[in-house]
C-alpha cells in the first residue's frame, strides 16, 4: 500500500512542477536564464514577507492575467 501512496505523491509533485513551469511561460519569461528567474523569485519571497500591500498588488495583476480574481 505504501507504494501507491508514494507513487501518488510523486505524480502530484510532478504535476505541480509542470503547472509552476507553465506560470513562467504565461508570464512571458520562458527564455530568461534560470539564475535570473530564481533570483527574481527569491527577491519576491523577501518582499512578500515584508509588504502585504505588495502582495495584494501582485495578486491583482495575476488574477487579471488568469481572467478572474480567485487565483
Amino acid at each position: 500500500m505504501a507504494r501507491t501512496t508514494t507513487s501518488d505523491a510523486r505524480r502530484q509533485d510532478t504535476r505541480e512542477k509542470i503547472e509552476l513551469g507553465g506560470l513562467i511561460v504565461k508570464a512571458g519569461l520562458r527564455y530568461e536564464k534560470r539564475a535570473l528567474l530564481l533570483g527574481a523569485l527569491i527577491e519576491l519571497r523577501q518582499r512578500l514577507k515584508a509588504d502585504e500591500a505588495e502582495r495584494a498588488r501582485l495578486m491583482a495583476i495575476g488574477a487579471e492575467a488568469f481572467g478572474n480574481s480567485d487565483e
